[in-house]
């Protein structure tokens, strides 16, 4: 039996699509709560493709981070419809559905996508067109069919896979062109002190600026161009921030030095894994190298969000799993919603009580 509430479901897979078909499904919900005045929920589910009873530890961990980001995203799609410090009208709600059953059709993962949507009231639901769990072969009918012949009302996002208009003899497009020759310019006037005596040195700089772009664009500038509006946030935040990690740099260089002047020297060095929940280069890269501003840690490496950090003393240790610096670099890149993930130690303890 299909509900007749307002609330979204949608079903999660990693794509092109997925940003913009959050990004609708919040709209979507946001709408029906403003006609209703009622709050809604918007479930985003990760149908597995893998069986709870042979579970592959990656996968889950894939999921898990993927559902992570998507809420984080939802957060901040709704923050800018209704404003930062206003009472939501969305709830968000994440789980992945399906680990205790062979899943393999279209078919297959519209009954698991369905029971849920069953069980949780919901009859709405909005499709990725790029996500096509259990393919897409012409015998087949599509996952979308297959949730609306059980009743459901199904919604496919209308976004489409990105049109990148490339300038000639480059990989990049006209607003990331701009943007990095702009800046390239800028900083080769900040060099010669802002002070230009003569066309030549104007020209020198344009020149300058349109060859650093033509060869390095595509490393220092990556994925899709962001949001004048999320910039300004995160600037804000980041503002915030720096005192803060001035703060726990002051602290750990007392701890330090209490360690160095004692008698016995009580060091105990060791090094520390775990998996940050941070995505994204920027985010990665701020957390590095704020760990390492902190005199008796240092990043020694990071692959994707699996950082590899050396700590002096065991307390440098302990501050890394309770994951203080994670958290506010979260805020800075994500929002205050994200401080709701739990620390490093608490992820870590969950997968020891998983594994026993």
């Amino acid at each position: 039996m299909v509900a007749d509430g307002h609330d979204v479901l949608v079903p999660v897979g990693d794509s092109e699509t997925l940003r913009r078909t959050v990004t609708y499904a919040v709209e979507q919900a946001h709408e029906a709560a403003t006609e209703s005045g009622v709050a809604t929920t918007v479930h985003f589910v990760f149908p597995a493709r893998w069986r709870i009873f042979e579970t592959d530890r990656a996968a889950v961990d894939a999921a898990n981070s993927l559902l992570d980001r998507v809420v984080t995203w939802a957060a901040e799609d709704l923050d800018e419809l209704i404003g930062e410090d206003e009472p939501p009208t969305v709830d968000f709600e994440s789980g992945t559905i399906g680990t205790g059953e062979y899943v393999f059709s279209p078919a297959d993962f519209a009954d698991v996508v369905g029971r849920y949507a069953d069980a949780n009231g919901v009859g709405r639901i909005v499709v990725d067109p790029s996500f096509r769990p259990g393919g897409s072969a012409p015998i087949l009918r599509s996952f979308e069919e297959e949730l609306a012949n059980r009743g459901f009302d199904v919604l496919e996002a209308p976004v489409t896979r990105r049109t990148r208009r490339r300038l000639p003899f480059t990989d990049i497009g006209a607003p990331e062109f701009a943007l990095v020759f702009s800046t390239s310019f800028l900083f080769y006037l900040a060099l010669g002190g802002w002070l230009v005596t003569d066309p030549y040195e104007l020209l020198t700089g344009v020149v300058t600026a349109g060859v650093v772009t033509l060869t390095l664009a595509r490393v220092a500038l990556k994925g899709q161009l962001p949001k004048l509006r999320v910039v300004g946030m995160s600037v804000v935040r980041l503002a915030l921030y720096t005192p803060i990690l001035l703060w726990e740099i002051a602290k750990a260089n007392v701890a330090l030095a209490y360690v160095v002047l004692h008698p016995r020297l009580p060091i105990d060095p060791r090094v520390v894994e775990f998996d940050a929940a941070v995505w994204g280069d920027m985010p990665v890269t701020t957390l590095a190298n704020s760990i390492t501003l902190t005199p008796g840690t240092l990043t020694v490496d990071v692959s994707r969000q699996h950082f590899l950090v050396h700590a002096l003393i065991p307390d440098a240790e302990d501050d890394l799993l309770e994951g203080t610096l994670e958290r506010l670099v979260r805020f800075v890149f994500y929002g205050r919603e994200s401080a709701r993930i739990a620390s490093p130690r608490e992820r870590l303890e969950d997968t020891e009580g998983e594994n026993p």
